[in-house]
């Protein structure tokens, strides 16, 4: 059975960055699981699984356009440290989430002067180029159910905090592959 719109698949995965750094991999969890064709995995990935079969071993090179996005100057901002809770010792490295008029996301801490505090918040992963080692261990149709919650049920997976997953995934530490549109999650829920 071909994956195409509407299939649920599940598949194993190691991803690695353009410095060859394994970023995440199914061996620990299990087969991944996801709905075909409703943006669940980054768009490259997606796209080059469309097509393919239970068995199919693949290669793939996801450019950062299709992947989390270019790194975006604009992301980046300073605060006041009044923002945060009175006491709190603030450092680089440390992820909150943010609310501003454009929505929620995730923001680092990449610097601190002072009361100023500079922020980033674009995905760890923007600007990365990802390779992904795929083999893809089952093929379905998907049921109504799992078209309409938008993830595969009674699934050994990583359908609602590993690598790849998009919408409506979280994956807070800067993990792998989550899709475009849902916050900033990671992993490959990524959010």
């Amino acid at each position: 059975m071909k994956i195409t719109k509407d299939h649920a698949v599940f598949f194993d995965y190691e991803v690695r960055n353009s410095r060859s750094e394994v970023l995440d991999s199914s061996a620990q969890g299990g087969p991944m699981a996801y709905v075909h064709g409703y943006a669940s995995i980054i768009p490259g990935l997606e796209k080059a699984l469309e097509g393919k079969t239970a068995g199919s071993e693949l290669n793939v090179t996801v450019p950062p356009v299709e992947a989390y996005g270019l790194r975006d100057e604009r992301r980046m901002g300073q605060v006041d440290r009044s923002i945060f809770p009175a006491g709190a010792e603030i450092k680089p490295g440390m992820r909150f989430r943010a609310t501003s008029e454009h929505g929620t996301d995730n923001v680092v801490v990449v610097g601190v002067d002072g009361d100023t505090i500079t922020v980033d918040a674009n995905h760890p992963l923007a600007g990365e180029t990802l390779t992904f080692q795929v083999t893809i261990r089952d093929v379905r149709p998907a049921t109504p159910e799992e078209i309409s919650h938008g993830h595969v049920h009674h699934a050994h997976s990583h359908e609602h905090d590993g690598c790849c997953g998009g919408d409506g995934h979280k994956h807070d530490d800067g993990g792998c592959c989550g899709g475009h549109g849902h916050g900033d999650g990671g992993g490959c829920g990524c959010h």
